[in-house]
């Protein structure tokens, strides 16, 4: 099965010289391990900053945690990812194109797509799916070790 991939990602992992990764095939993981993606996540503004090879590549709304729900700040790599997951302390609440990067805590899609661009979640940064798919998809072609998730204030 394949998967959809957005025009914006190839151009994206192409021009980072993940294509061959992205497509896969062999003898590209050395170059593409050079690599580095980073998400900057701010409270203040939020929003998602995706910078592939500290140029900024994607800029996004998100939704991070409301008054009653603290999204935690700091650097972060991903720990692991889930193309669909389901909260087992939400109410089983779906979690489409989970990465995980601080225990229950992770980058992942939202139906509440008209809250975006203002806190609104139980702490986990929240974007829209089309946006979500993109992220996790660059993560999984680059690596989470080549990932950081920076959340500032």
């Amino acid at each position: 099965m394949y998967k959809a991939i957005s025009a914006k990602l190839i151009n994206v992992t192409a021009a980072a010289g993940g294509a061959a990764l992205l497509l896969g095939t062999a003898n590209s993981t050395a170059h593409a391990a050079a690599n580095q993606i980073v998400a900057r996540v701010s409270l203040s503004q939020q929003t998602m900053e995706v910078l592939v090879d500290g140029r900024p590549t994607f800029a996004w709304k998100v939704s991070t945690g409301d008054s009653a729900h603290v999204t935690p700040t700091g650097s972060f790599k991903p720990t692991r990812m889930h193309e669909m997951w389901h909260s087992k302390k939400y109410d089983n609440a779906p979690m489409p194109h989970s990465v995980f990067f601080s225990g229950g805590y992770a980058v992942h899609a939202t139906n509440a797509i008209k809250r975006l661009g203002r806190p609104a979640s139980h702490g986990c940064v929240r974007l829209h799916p089309d946006n979500a798919a993109d992220f996790y998809q660059l993560v999984e072609t680059f690596g989470p070790t080549n990932t950081s998730i920076v959340i500032v204030k």
